[in-house]
């Protein structure tokens, strides 16, 4: 594992942060003292959300353009002078049966999902690499550890981005760069058009988690430079936040 840090001062570029995980990632980050910088399509949900944490850099970003990946990672730059962190939460799903996918639609969620945490990743690695710090925490899927029936090209994207967090670490650790992987549960947010909702469950013995609760392990990567967090499903840990020793 690596060194364990104080998130107080720290810069820490959120995508998909205008709603679910993301924006509770940038409340939680605000939270710690660190400065969230708050990345998504919708600029007035992040407007929004940059009042509530008192004047938070947003950027209205879609990630699968490369221009406005650079123009965001500038902006953060700019604005404090170093990127220290980054969680790519940028993502959409897609469902039913593999042989019925339309597949212009899927190659825009491999676009969303796989190559635009790619592009992201790749911005912010001069800041990082000059720094000799940085930590980068990629969001996957719990769907990806199942044969997920209904949902399986969605988790092979997913799938896509396990591998390529694996494979980051290793690259990127001589750098002083520490990649994690986070794999939530069931998480009550907008994803898949808000089929998750907290405290109903899908189904019976089935419990779905709140988006602050996802969020306090994203940070707990941050701060650890874990390699990878497998959220258990069931009910929630009051601990699975906690730093370990």
């Amino acid at each position: 594992m690596s060194d364990v840090i104080d998130l107080t001062g720290k810069t820490v570029i959120v995508t998909g942060a205008s709603a679910g995980i993301g924006a509770a990632t940038a409340r939680a980050l605000h939270a710690a003292g660190a400065f969230p910088v708050l990345a998504a399509r919708r600029a007035d949900r992040l407007a929004g959300l940059s009042e509530e944490l008192g004047g938070a850099l947003a950027v209205a970003t879609d990630v699968t353009d490369p221009d406005q990946v650079r123009g965001l990672v500038a902006a953060a730059l700019e604005r404090h002078g170093r990127v220290d962190g980054l969680v790519n939460n940028a993502g959409a799903s897609i469902q039913g049966p593999i042989a019925d996918i339309d597949v212009a639609e899927y190659r825009r969620i491999l676009d969303l999902n796989v190559a635009s945490l790619v592009g992201v990743t790749q911005a912010v690695l001069p800041a990082m690499r000059e720094q000799r710090f940085g930590r980068i925490v990629n969001v996957s899927s719990g769907t990806t550890r199942r044969v997920a029936t209904g949902v399986g090209a969605y988790a092979a994207t997913k799938s896509a981005v396990n591998m390529i967090s694996a494979v980051m670490r290793e690259e990127l650790a001589g750098d002083g760069i520490a990649v994690s992987l986070l794999l939530p549960s069931v998480t009550a947010t907008e994803f898949g058009n808000g089929i998750f909702k907290d405290g109903v469950p899908p189904r019976p013995g089935m419990v779905v988690h709140r988006p602050e609760y996802v969020a306090g392990v994203v940070l707990r990567l941050l701060r650890t430079g874990e390699d990878t967090f497998d959220i258990p499903h069931g009910p929630e840990q009051p601990d699975i936040a906690r730093v370990p020793e």
